[in-house]
């Protein structure tokens, strides 16, 4: 490596850092100087926030959410395969339904421990 490289990594590295310190200076001179008490309180939706903030959520949904998403991934891994079926022959088959069996265990293990049940 010549040192022109290091050169031009290092002048990218400066634009950046400038960069970014001129864009707090621009949000610092462009914030309000003196908020009224409106609007700087705290607000959601337009309410005023009565008793405590923290809400514990059912951790069903991010359950569900999970595997929501490990279907999804699924799809994504079908959908090539389905494509070129006929060119990858019987061990591709075998590898998919084996694929395919494990997340239908992982399906019977979530089944039986309750996560659909709301």
């Amino acid at each position: 490596m010549v040192i022109q490289d290091y050169g031009i990594v290092g002048l990218f590295l400066v634009f950046g850092i400038a960069f970014v310190g001129a864009a707090f200076v621009v949000s610092w001179m462009l914030r309000p100087r003196d908020p009224n008490p409106v609007k700087s309180s705290i607000y959601e939706c337009g309410e005023i926030v009565k008793g405590d903030s923290r809400v514990q959520f059912n951790v069903g949904y991010y359950l569900v959410a999970l595997l929501f998403v490990i279907f999804d991934i699924e799809v994504l891994f079908l959908v090539p395969w389905i494509v070129i079926f006929r060119e990858l022959g019987i061990v591709s088959y075998i590898e998919m339904m084996i694929f395919i069996a494990i997340l239908v265990v992982g399906l019977i293990y979530a089944w039986k421990k309750g996560v659909f049940e709301w």
